[in-house]
């Protein structure tokens, strides 16, 4: 994991180096002004001018806040880009994971760590590390010059570091611990604000705010126990550091005045020791500092890693494909989501030929979504043979198969943003006559003159001024402009009116003159004109054939076409 963190620190690290180099500086400045304030006290003494020492002193004060403001703010600048490119690299890779391991992790937590996590790192890779390394420096320098004073002063004061020192070390697993518990804790209650953020109007509408509102606040109050923890051991090894330096400095008082007054050592030097002590504050709080942060970084780090280590889809450019029409075959697919889940596809076997339209239909569960699912390889089958075009799906390239194919969803999704980027959102290239035709083939004309911006009017969050035959129609849209072989409609007329379902009905009678068209049906109008029409029912297919054939030989689909596929 400490590997994993410098990685983040290589490409900031010559800036690194320039503020540690600058705070060095700083913390020698500092070391300077007990030896300047010996002379001081020195010159007290003899009745030597003051000028000299005292200018001295200005001089190293001014310098030390200089150059250390100055480092600071380069390492303050270089913990903005480590966050930068920690977040980055994250949301590269959330948005390159496999449909499947998304499904397994929660929307709330994936937030988490892209935000919190994150941040944490810029603690700990600036003031956790680097700046580290400069309170070990200091620490270094004052012991140097503390020797230089009295060697059994200083022998005194190690003693009684080393021994807190170690009460210290024993701490930090603890507190390593207690922070990844926290980082959970806090990736939970996100995941569960999410989900009802998520279903805000289904919440609303039940009723239910209450019982919601104590949901997050028992998973907040989960985070605060996480964090009391935290902020117990990282309190206790503070409350150490503090209490070591504390009674360093009465046994050096107590050793050092006897010294004094055996004429061993000189008054203006114990005064200078005991300065160098308390300049021993700031490097060792530093390092406990940096431990602790430390540990908090070696958590966020593993909750990262978690993710950058789930499998990804290879990274490819977009790439153009013919507009023929490819046909599609299923040959004893079988299929589950996973080894604990049953199994949804169990020898399914059909074949859709190069353009046409060819529906799907059958009650809820016998596994039509999950043929769209594994034709764009959200998951893959475990059993059986899916070809595309005459090609294994599994030969294809997958960005070179997802460019031929168009996908419309079930609650077809809009994204916050302009009625334009949703358009143009899977085909920012075409021309503005091509998204002009999509427009009009799709009946949007009316919502465009009606938009105040046209299209260009923001849509809100999941397209929430939109309705819902709206959203619909969008998303048909911008499958279209994709310009698929295969055009996949999962239920496309679900939520439109009579009139503009008829008029989509007339685009998909369209389309599918000119590539291949893959409609899930629950309508009976949206199947009766189909080429053929694909019967499915418990994980399998029981029969294939024309709406004509189907009503007199499968008494499934006679019972569905009776009640206008509403039994499902």
């Amino acid at each position: 994991m400490v590997k994993e963190l410098l990685a983040y620190v290589k490409p900031h690290r010559k800036v690194l180096v320039a503020g540690g180099l600058l705070g060095l500086v700083g913390s020698v400045a500092g070391l300077a002004m007990p030896l300047l304030a010996k002379y001081v006290v020195d010159a007290f003494g003899s009745g030597s001018s003051l000028a000299g020492p005292l200018a001295g002193l200005a001089v190293a004060v001014v310098v030390g806040a200089a150059v250390s403001a100055g480092g600071n703010y380069l390492m303050e600048r270089t913990g903005e880009g480590i966050v930068l490119g920690a977040r980055r690299r994250l949301v590269d890779r959330l948005l390159r994971l496999r449909v499947a391991d998304v499904d397994r992790l929660k929307p709330g937590d994936l937030l988490s760590r892209v935000t919190g996590d994150t941040t944490l790192l810029r603690a700990v890779l600036t003031n956790g590390i680097v700046e580290s390394i400069g309170a070990a420096f200091m620490l270094v320098g004052a012991i140097v010059m503390m020797a230089g004073m009295d060697a059994v002063l200083l022998l005194v004061t190690l003693l009684v570091v080393i021994v807190v020192g170690g009460l210290v070390g024993l701490i930090m697993p603890r507190i390593r611990r207690a922070q990844a518990e926290a980082q959970d804790a806090v990736g939970e209650m996100g995941a569960v604000l999410d989900r009802a953020l998520q279903a805000y109007r289904t919440v609303k509408a039940s009723g239910a705010e209450e019982r919601e509102i104590g949901v997050v606040g028992a998973a907040a109050e989960r985070a605060r126990d996480r964090g009391l923890q935290v902020a117990w051991w990282t309190s206790l090894a503070g409350v150490a550091t503090w209490a070591a330096v504390q009674i360093a400095f009465l046994a050096v008082l107590a050793v050092g005045g006897s010294r004094v007054a055996s004429g061993a050592l000189e008054i203006s030097s114990l005064i200078a020791f005991l300065l160098y002590l308390f300049y021993l504050v700031p490097p060792i709080g530093q390092l406990v500092q940096g431990a602790v942060q430390l540990q908090q970084g070696l958590a966020a780090m593993k909750r990262i890693k978690e993710i950058e280590d789930l499998p990804a889809e290879p990274v490819a450019e977009p790439v153009s494909t013919d507009a023929e029409p490819v046909g599609v075959t299923f040959d004893d697919v079988v299929f589950r989501y996973g080894d604990d889940r049953p199994t949804v596809h169990d020898g399914v076997t059909f074949e859709v030929p190069p353009g046409g339209l060819t529906a799907l239909v059958g009650p809820s569960g016998a596994g039509k979504s999950t043929v769209f699912a594994l034709l764009e390889r959200f998951y893959e089958h475990q059993g059986g043979t899916i070809r595309v075009g005459g090609r294994d799906i599994r030969d294809w390239p997958l960005a070179e198969l997802r460019a031929s194919l168009g996908y419309v969803e079930q609650d077809a999704p809009v994204l916050a943003g302009t009625l334009r980027e949703n358009l143009l959102f899977a085909a920012p290239d075409v021309t503005e006559e091509e998204l002009r035709r999509a427009i009009r083939r799709t009946r949007l004309d009316d919502l465009v003159a009606r938009l105040p911006e046209g299209l260009d009017t923001a849509v809100g969050h999941r397209g929430v001024l939109l309705s819902g035959g709206e959203r619909q129609r969008v998303a048909i849209a911008r499958a279209l402009l994709r310009r698929p072989r295969l055009l996949l409609l999962d239920e496309a007329t679900s939520q439109l009116d009579a009139v503009n379902e008829l008029r989509l009905r007339e685009v998909i009678a369209e389309v599918a003159t000119e590539t291949t068209v893959l409609v899930i049906a629950h309508r009976l109008s949206t199947v009766t004109n189909a080429d053929r029409i694909v019967v499915m029912e418990s994980g399998g297919v029981r029969a294939v054939g024309t709406h004509d054939q189907l009503v007199g030989a499968d008494e499934l689909y006679r019972e569905l076409a009776a009640t206008q596929f509403l039994a499902g």
